[in-house]
């Protein structure tokens, strides 16, 4: 088993990144299942980071995290997406108090560098069961599945026998009966393996059972998914950016020509493209500021384990939703403007500028960033925090 320190971890995302994005405009186009790309974070030994060192991880706090899943996502945002959402999914084990399932899964997560995906769409039927003692039997099938079809394993949101709340239960990739649809083709995000998944009969036994998601029953360590989430979609759309303004900077400086009626030698010279990189550079620079801030903040609520307040964690949930406001639209900004100051041959599928509007364009419709900013005014003018969903 291979232990990272924080800086180490950083430094490993890096250079996964500037492997991904070596060929990054060819696997886009390509839209293969991203089996070669996991393995990139496996060997970088980075999915083993959050693990608790107890069971053979690296021990490393959420900030860490958050900064991997920028790095990675401004290379490639549909593999910070993988990596961002396994970690989630991961540490749901302690989020969800599960000691047993962090001495059994854990371990065997940290030993073998294992990647987690799920599937818990909320809006697909939900995946009924049926009694099987010691264990039970899921069946039914979720509409996006992000990362089950290259995961080592999953977790799985079934309807609970007797209540209909959502039970989390973790399934391997191999197990009978599960069988990836390979249905995802969609505008962005190519490679972050999100097509459906049909479970038929597939067993469950109780070692596979995580914990409970239903409101009524959390605790507020065990609500953390919902904002933790959101901070990490922030980063993947702040990675995103950083990773447009990068190659397009470098394509301004090395392909793009200066305006006829501009008077100067180089693009690099003309007044207008300098204000506008300029505008964006600050932008940028000031969602890295807060996202550092809400890492640190995330971190913090998180070692606070079983001992979190609820106004605590809604504290975290409204920062964590003033970062994904700002992020938004800082991103959809960098993504739209880079070809105003990279010029028209810029728009060439070759250069493939267009897969970072793209990724971060789908994305973002994950929920609607409205919403976001409705929980940030409300806070701010009556104090109120955003009620725990699956999306707050």
């Amino acid at each position: 088993m291979t232990t990272l320190t924080a800086q180490q971890a950083i430094e490993a995302a890096r250079a996964v990144a500037a492997t991904l994005a070596k060929d990054a405009v060819e696997r886009d186009r390509a839209n293969a299942e991203p089996h070669a790309e996991v393995q990139l974070l496996r060997d970088a030994a980075l999915p083993a980071i959050l693990l608790p060192r107890e069971v053979g991880g690296s021990g490393l706090g959420w900030d860490t995290a958050l900064r991997v899943v920028r790095e990675i996502s401004a290379a490639d945002g549909s593999i910070g997406q993988l990596i961002g959402y396994h970690y989630m999914n991961q540490d749901l084990m302690t989020w969800l108090h599960n000691s047993d399932a962090l001495a059994l899964w854990g371990a065997r997560s940290a030993e073998h560098q294992w990647v987690w995906g799920d599937a818990v769409d909320v809006y697909a039927p939900a995946i009924t069961l049926v009694e099987d003692s010691p264990g039970f039997r899921i069946s039914g099938r979720k509409n996006f599945a992000t990362g089950f079809s290259v995961a080592d394993v999953s977790v799985v949101a079934v309807a609970e026998s007797g209540t209909g709340s959502p039970l989390l239960v973790i399934v391997e990739r191999t197990a009978d009966g599960v069988a990836p649809g390979g249905d995802w083709d969609n505008l962005g995000q190519r490679l972050s393996a999100s097509g459906s998944i049909t479970f038929t009969d597939v067993a469950i036994t109780p070692e596979q059972v995580l914990g409970t998601l239903d409101p009524a029953r959390a605790t507020p360590q065990g609500s953390l998914i919902a904002p933790v989430s959101q901070a990490v979609h922030s980063e993947m759309y702040l990675g995103i950016a950083q990773g447009a303004l990068r190659t397009a900077g470098e394509y301004t400086r090395t392909v793009s020509r200066p305006f006829l009626l501009s008077g100067v030698e180089s693009a690099t010279a003309d007044p207008y493209v300098l204000a506008t990189y300029g505008r964006l550079v600050a932008a940028v620079r000031a969602v890295e500021a807060l996202a550092d801030d809400v890492g640190a903040h995330v971190a913090r609520v998180n070692a606070a384990g079983s001992d979190l307040t609820w106004d605590a964690r809604g504290e975290l949930a409204v920062h964590t939703s003033a970062l994904k406001v700002v992020a938004i639209e800082t991103v959809l900004e960098v993504t739209s403007k880079i070809f105003e100051v990279t010029g028209a041959r810029a728009t060439s599928n070759a250069v493939g500028l267009d897969r970072f509007w793209r990724n971060a364009r789908t994305h973002m419709l994950h929920d609607p960033v409205v919403y976001k900013q409705r929980e940030v005014g409300a806070h701010f003018l009556t104090g109120t925090y955003p009620p725990f969903t699956v999306y707050s």
